[in-house]
C-alpha cells in the first residue's frame, strides 16, 4: 500500500494550515513569542496571577480588581465535587494512569451538571467555572486515594495554584512555593491551535457538549508527544541516575538514535520562551529546598542535547525538575498542565460554539485502484 508521501496537496500532521481564526493567544515560532490577548508571556508571568489570565482568556481584557475578586470567589466557592464522584475515585484500580483517572472522572462529573448539555453562552460560562475550579480538586483528590490516603477539602481563602498544593500534601504552601506553580499555571493555560485544542474544537464542533470535548482534549494532552512529554523527562532523568551520569548516558543515548523529550518544538524554531521562564524558576525552587539534583541534572542534559543536536529544551523539560521541587510526583505532570489549560480550552470553546463550522477535513486515498468483488468459486 502506498505511503500517501507523494500525494499532491498532502500536508502530514495539519502542520502550517489555519483551521480557525481567534482573539485569544498569539503565537509567533520565529521570534520565539508568545502572547495571550496581545500581553506577552514574559509580563503575564511577572506580574498577573493564573486568575487574571483565566479572566483574560475569557473576556479579552484583563480583569479589574473588583473583577479579579469576583471570579476568585467564584472560583472558590465551586471547588467542591460531588461525594459520588469521590466515591468512584475510591473505585479506581491502584496505579491507574493519572490521566485516565482525570479523563473518566471529567466524562462522570458532566453527569452531575444539570446544565452539561447545554451550549447557550450563559451556561457554556458556568460550565466552565465549575470546571476550572474542580478539576484541581479531582487531581488531588485522586492522588491522595491512590497513595493510601484520603482527600483534603479545598480551602476557599486560598488561591487557585495555592490550594492545589495544599489539597495535595495537606500543608499550607510557603509563598515561593505557590507563586512558582501560579506561573506555571499562567504558562501551560494557553497554546493556540495545538492537538489537544483542536481536538477539543472537533468535538464542539458536532455540536457535542462541553464535557465531551473537555474530555477530547484531556485524551489528546495524554500523549507523550504533547502534555506528556513532562513525566517523560522526569523518567529520563531518574534513568541517568546522577550529574556525572549524564554526559556519557546522553552521548551513547544520542548516538543510538534515542529521542530525549522535553526538546524541540513544531512551532518554536529559536527557543521557547516559556523555558526560559521554568528554567529560572526551577533555579530558584532547588535553592529554596537545597536539593538541586534533578535541575543540576536538566542543565547538563540540556548541554549536551544542545550541544550535539542544537535543540532547544521546550516548556515541558524544566517544569520537571521544578514540579519536583514543589512535592509534585512526577505522574501528576501531565494534570496540572490539564489544570491549567482548561482555561485555554474552554476559552476556546466559548469561541468555537460562538462562530461554529463543523470540521470535515478529506483524506488522501491511497489504496487499491476500483475492482471487482471475485465470483465465488472461481
Amino acid at each position: 500500500m502506498a505511503s500517501g508521501g507523494d500525494v499532491p496537496g498532502l500536508i502530514r500532521g495539519l502542520e502550517g494550515i489555519i483551521a480557525a481564526p481567534t482573539a485569544i493567544c498569539e503565537l509567533d515560532g520565529i521570534n520565539g513569542r508568545l502572547l495571550y490577548g496581545g500581553y506577552d508571556i514574559a509580563d503575564l508571568a511577572e506580574h498577573a496571577t493564573f486568575e487574571d489570565v483565566v479572566y483574560l482568556l475569557w473576556n479579552g481584557e484583563l480583569p479589574t480588581a473588583d473583577q479579579r475578586a469576583a471570579l476568585s470567589g467564584s472560583l472558590a466557592d465551586q471547588r467542591a465535587i460531588p461525594d459520588q464522584l469521590v466515591q468512584s475515585l475510591r473505585l479506581y484500580p491502584r496505579g491507574a494512569n493519572s490521566m485516565a483517572a482525570l479523563r473518566a472522572a471529567i466524562a462522570q462529573l458532566g453527569l452531575y451538571d444539570a446544565e452539561s448539555e447545554s451550549i447557550d453562552t450563559v451556561a457554556l460560562r458556568r460550565i466552565g467555572m465549575r470546571l476550572t475550579a474542580q478539576l484541581p480538586t479531582i487531581v488531588a483528590a485522586n492522588q491522595r486515594i491512590q497513595e493510601g490516603r484520603d482527600p483534603i477539602s479545598p480551602r476557599r481563602d486560598l488561591g487557585h495554584a495555592a490550594n492545589f498544593l495544599y489539597m495535595l500534601s495537606g500543608r499550607e504552601p510557603s509563598e515561593g512555593d505557590a507563586r512558582a506553580l501560579d506561573v506555571s499555571l499562567i504558562l501551560y493555560a494557553e497554546h493556540e491551535m495545538n492537538a489537544s485544542s483542536f481536538a477539543a474544537r472537533v468535538a464542539a464542533s458536532t455540536l457535542s457538549d462541553i464535557y465531551s470535548a473537555v474530555t477530547a482534549g484531556v485524551a489528546t494532552i495524554k500523549g507523550p508527544l504533547h502534555g506528556g512529554a513532562g513525566e517523560a523527562v522526569m523518567r529520563t532523568l531518574e534513568e541517568i541516575g546522577t550529574v556525572e551520569n549524564v554526559e556519557p548516558f546522553a552521548t551513547a543515548a544520542l548516538a543510538a538514535k534515542r529521542r530525549f523529550m522535553g526538546f524541540g518544538h513544531r512551532v518554536y524554531k529559536n527557543g521557547d520562551p516559556r523555558a526560559v521562564i521554568l528554567r529560572a524558576m526551577a533555579d530558584e525552587a532547588t535553592q529554596r529546598t537545597g536539593d538541586r539534583k534533578w535541575f543540576d541534572m536538566s542543565v547538563a542534559l540540556h548541554g549536551v542535547v544542545y550541544r550535539e543536536k542544537k535543540l532547544h529544551p521546550n516548556v515541558d523539560f524544566y517544569s520537571a525538575s521544578l514540579f519536583a521541587a514543589l512535592g509534585i510526583p512526577a505522574e501528576l505532570n501531565v494534570p496540572i498542565i490539564t489544570i491549567a489549560r482548561i482555561a485555554g480550552w474552554t476559552a476556546q470553546l466559548f469561541e468555537q460554539y460562538a462562530d461554529n463550522r463543523i470540521f470535515r477535513p478529506r483524506a488522501a486515498y491511497v489504496g487499491p485502484a476500483p475492482r471487482a468483488f471475485p465470483r465465488r468459486g472461481q
